[in-house]
């Protein structure tokens, strides 16, 4: 047996969950995977239920599951709250607990999709990137951090970027391992010529790609890759960077494709256990009213099969599932041009569930 946590979380994470829990129950039928799932709160909703947006029991769980399948957290009723007690403080922590050290951000357009970018179609069609962000260091864990009083009466905010080799050399070494099953192309994206901590990446990095001679290494600075996503996307394949940068970038790249409500992303850990989830939020301005778009928690549930259980096959299936359906013209409103007609999150999920059962 294989457990999965299901954490729906807040906003339209639990609209958006409830589709894929179908499909994944449907395919755990059909292929006897001998999947169980398991529920939690997680974020404002265990706040409010618990005081705290992630509970030891809630850890525990995860830390005992195979695989995590979350929703979305966060949203402005809980904006007040105290930063340690904040809904995303329990993203945080459950990558830190896990030692969900990479987190991969696939950007692909969709031939359907193409006019939905606010991009010329010349720019992104046939895109299909890999952003692989590093997750737990950086400047985001960094150490010392707070904010202190002055002895002006001014206040002082603080971080620290800071990285090892070890955890440089093992977000590039996934990056490169990636590469050699895609178009064997690797860019490092850095600071290198103002920041020490990324003077550094860079040097791992470089020292790193002499072990595989058959990927292509280019090194970027952020600010320039950030143009060139937009100018010219079609050169990259995978990229891989630190937390910060790959927190910006990866919603760049996301956002080429014409909606993130359609692409997911995965956070592994080195035993291939994985935190799956959607890329984009909680959407508080639209839960409770069935339109989210349930395709990028649906893709990240594909993602899950493919990269934790190692089952390629069902996850092809319902990656070629949400292919035909879009390019049968189904459209939720994030994705809906002008005068087309749109669908309900039920009605998505049930049409991506019908292709599926053709197949089987």
């Amino acid at each position: 047996m294989a457990k999965i946590l299901v954490l729906a979380g807040d906003g339209i994470g639990p609209e958006v969950m409830g589709e894929t829990v179908k499909i994944l129950q449907f395919v755990n039928g059909q292929e006897k995977l001998g999947l169980e799932f398991e529920n939690a709160l997680v974020g404002g909703c265990s706040y409010d239920a618990h005081g705290k947006p992630l509970t030891d029991e809630t850890l525990r769980l995860a830390k005992a599951a195979d695989a995590v399948m979350l929703g979305a957290v966060g949203g402005p009723k809980w904006e007040e709250l105290d930063y340690s007690v904040r809904p995303e403080r329990a993203l945080l922590a459950l990558r830190s607990e896990l030692e969900l050290f990479a987190n991969l951000r696939p950007a692909k357009v969709y031939p359907a999709l193409v006019d939905a970018s606010s991009l010329k179609r010349e720019i992104i069609e046939g895109i299909d990137i890999m952003v692989l962000r590093e997750l737990t260091g950086d400047i985001y864990f960094g150490k010392p951090k707070g904010v202190e009083k002055l002895p002006d009466g001014q206040e002082r905010g603080f971080n620290t970027m800071v990285y090892t080799t070890h955890e440089i050399e093992r977000i590039a070494k996934l990056a490169f391992e990636i590469a050699r099953g895609r178009q064997k192309k690797v860019t490092s994206i850095d600071k290198a010529n103002v920041l020490e901590t990324t003077e550094l990446w860079r040097k791992v990095v470089t020292q790193l790609g002499k072990k595989y001679p058959d990927v292509e290494l280019k090194h970027m600075y952020v600010d320039n890759c950030a143009m060139q996503l937009v100018r010219y996307p079609k050169q990259f394949d995978v990229i891989v960077t630190g937390n910060l940068f790959g927190d910006i970038l990866s919603d760049e790249a996301a956002m080429l494709t014409g909606s993130i409500g359609m692409l997911p992303s995965a956070s592994l850990a080195a035993s291939k256990k994985g935190m799956y989830e959607p890329i984009h939020g909680s959407a508080p301005d639209i839960a409770g009213k069935g339109v989210a778009n349930p395709i990028a928690t649906i893709l990240s549930a594909a993602m899950m099969l493919d990269l934790t259980f190692g089952k390629k096959a069902p996850a092809q299936k319902i990656e070629a599932a949400v292919e035909k359906v879009l390019g049968a013209g189904l459209r939720t409103a994030d994705i809906a041009k002008p005068g087309e007609a749109k669908v309900s999150t039920q009605q998505a999920g049930e049409a991506i569930l019908s292709e599926l059962k053709k197949v089987y």
